[in-house]
Parts: structure tokens; sequence; C-alpha cells
């Protein structure tokens, strides 16, 4: 979420579904390894979890997140022991320098609406921390802190909520990082990843309790999503709505459907020494390509109208069944999803005023593009 540099480049940026079934898209999954005692490393896999190898294995202490910054080449590593976060070539794995340093144990790491990289703390003041994506530090955006933060999302509204691994608990927040309460504070052993769903409900990662959880958008308890999950914590989602789980207590990642049910173990237990995985990430490597042949693109209408903040889904024959339509800024950074075979329409109330590109994959390996404005 920041601003761009060419519209066709960004555009190329934009791309994480181009080619779902290519070997394009890679599985990154941080190591915590024995928490605060190596070894710690960085993993790369194919998505089914093939062709397994050590990404990065220097200069990590005791690592937590990891965010790609594809305009840079660059993806960053959370350190908790350090209080730093790192930067490496995205490509090699290999160390360039200090993005940011002296933070009170970062953890979870998330590029806003606003374009700016929010980093949780384990320590220190506990409040949310913002960068610019060049490392300057911004500001303390909460009003109050939130010990042992391990876990960060927005809902539709833009509110932000963060949980408190330690103290068992979600916060909220308002846009402007005004304290608006506890969302849930019952029903947790204790919390790691959070995320919402299409529907407004929050799933947790209650690590300690080996259990998925959720919670409706009043923050009530609903019941359990994924159960049989020691030590559950790092999350990413395939294009096709299957969600790959870092379980901890098995030393594995797993693949579950959107319903919660387990498909299969991809990356099986203690592969490539692996011990905690603390963070899943996905990335399409052909967003390092170099992609600008005009001809792979196509101006279609995804939605209408243009410009607003509520959108009609267009039906259009030249997008596969199924596809996911990603909204991306101007310099090609996804800020939300699109799943069309779910609705009719898509609320944009939560970003930003400003222009935005919506890309999806087409039959004929082209990829659809729409230029929208972000107008309340």
């Amino acid at each position: 979420m920041t601003n761009k540099y060419l519209w066709l480049i960004g555009l190329a940026l934009c791309l994480p579904l181009f080619k779902l079934h290519s070997q394009d898209l890679k599985m990154y999954v941080s190591d915590a390894g024995n928490f605060d005692q190596p070894p710690w490393q960085i993993l790369k896999f194919d998505v089914d979890g093939s062709n397994g190898e050590v990404f990065i294995s220097d200069h990590l202490d005791w690592p937590q997140d990891i965010v790609f910054l594809e305009n840079d080449t660059v993806v960053l590593i959370s350190n908790l022991n350090s209080g730093e976060i790192l930067r490496f070539n995205a490509n090699t794995g290999d160390y360039i320098n200090i993005f940011a340093t002296g933070i009170g144990g970062p953890t979870r790491m998330k590029i806003g609406a606003d374009s700016l990289l929010y980093v949780l703390q384990w320590d220190g003041n506990g409040k949310v921390w913002r960068y610019q994506l060049d490392g300057s530090f911004v500001d303390e955006f909460t009003a109050i802190g939130v010990g042992t933060s391990i876990g960060l999302d927005w809902d539709n509204a833009g509110n932000l909520y963060v949980s408190s691994y330690g103290e068992k608990y979600v916060q909220k927040f308002s846009l402007t990082g005004a304290d608006l309460g506890r969302f849930v504070s019952t029903n947790l052993a204790g919390p790691t990843n959070i995320w919402f769903d299409d529907d407004g409900d929050l799933l947790v990662n209650d690590y300690n309790a080996g259990i998925v959880k959720r919670f409706d958008s009043n923050g009530s308890y609903e019941g359990n999503f994924i159960t049989m999950v020691p030590g559950s914590e790092g999350i990413d989602f395939l294009p096709d709505g299957n969600i790959l789980l870092g379980v901890g207590g098995t030393s594995s990642v797993r693949k579950y459907s959107p319903a919660g049910t387990l498909i299969s173990t991809v990356v099986p237990p203690g592969t490539l020494n692996l011990l905690t995985p603390n963070a899943v990430v996905l990335r399409n490597e052909s967003i390092t390509s170099g992609i600008t042949d005009p001809s792979l693109y196509s101006d279609v209408r995804i939605v209408v109208p243009s410009t607003g903040v509520t959108f009609q889904i267009i039906s259009n024959d030249e997008i596969p069944v199924g596809s996911i339509a990603e909204v991306c800024t101007t310099s090609g950074i996804v800020v939300n999803k699109i799943i069309l075979s779910d609705s009719t329409s898509w609320d944009a109330s939560d970003l930003s005023n400003g222009i935005y590109m919506i890309t999806v994959p087409l039959n004929g390996n082209k990829i659809g593009r729409q230029k929208i404005m972000i107008q309340h």
C-alpha cells in the first residue's frame, strides 16, 4: 500500500493469482525453532510442500513474521529477541540491512490500507507501531498497549483488532487508533493469529487450546472451527479458499478446506528440521519476473460503477468459475480479495480514497484488469 511507480509495472505486481496452477506460487514458513534459542530459519516450498529448501538461516533472532515488498525485491523478517525488523533479498534470501530497530519484541506485521506497515510488540509499551515501507518510523498508532500481542486484522469498517497471547483477549481499536475496548475476553487460552472471514466472523488461532475458534461480529463465542491443532499460529490462504496452517505441536503445515476440514499435511513433521512454524506466507514468484507484456492484459469490467465505495460484481464469461479478484494499490500491494462466486456485490468502505486496480485471471492465460476509484 504505497504509491505507484507506473501503471503497467504496478499492475504486474498485482498478479499473485495469475496462472494459479503453475509453479509460481510458493510457500514461505518461518521456523521459530526452540523459541528464544536457535536453530531459526525461513523455509521455502512449492504450495504442495515439495521442493523444500532453507531460504534464510543467518541474522535471525527468533523470527516471527514475513512480509514481501515486491517493489524493492525485499522481504522483511521480524525478530522478537533483537527487537529488529531485517531486510533480505526477496529472491535470494541474502541479508541486506536493518529495516527498523528498537522495537519491543516485534511479532506480527501487516501492511494496512493506508500503505503503512503495522507492527505488533510482544514487550515494550505494547502499542502498535507504524512505519513507512522504507523503514521510516511514523507513530505509535494505538492509544493503549496490548501486552504479548501477536495477531492483528481489520474488519470491514477498518477497525483494528489485536490479540494478546499472555492476557488471553482480543482488543478493538478505531480507524484512528482509539481504544474501543475488549472485543473478546473469554474462551481463549492463548490467542495468536486472528483473521476475519467474509461473513464478518473473527477466527482466532488459540495456540494453547489447540483449536481455531470462531467469534461473531459482536465478539460472542460461536464454537470451534478447527480442532486438534496444538500450537497453531502461522496461516495463509490459497486462491481456492483452502487454508494453510502451521501447527507447532506437530512441527508441520497442514491444508484445510474453507469449512475447516483437514485435507492433507503439506509439510510433514520435521521436514528440513522444521520445529515451530509460526508464520506461513504465500508469494507468487511471477511478480518478480517483470511481466509487462501488454498482450497479457485485457481491460474488462469486473465491477460497476468505477467510482464509489459499493460495487456490483459483473458476470463475465471470460473469467473462470471460482476465480478470486485482487484489489491492489497503484504500486501493486494487495489490499483486498474478492471471491467472485460468493457475492454479487463488494463493499470497499474499509479502503482509503484513491485509485486502485482490480485484477483477475482470464481464460487463455490472460489477466483482466479494471481501474477503479474509491471515493467516500
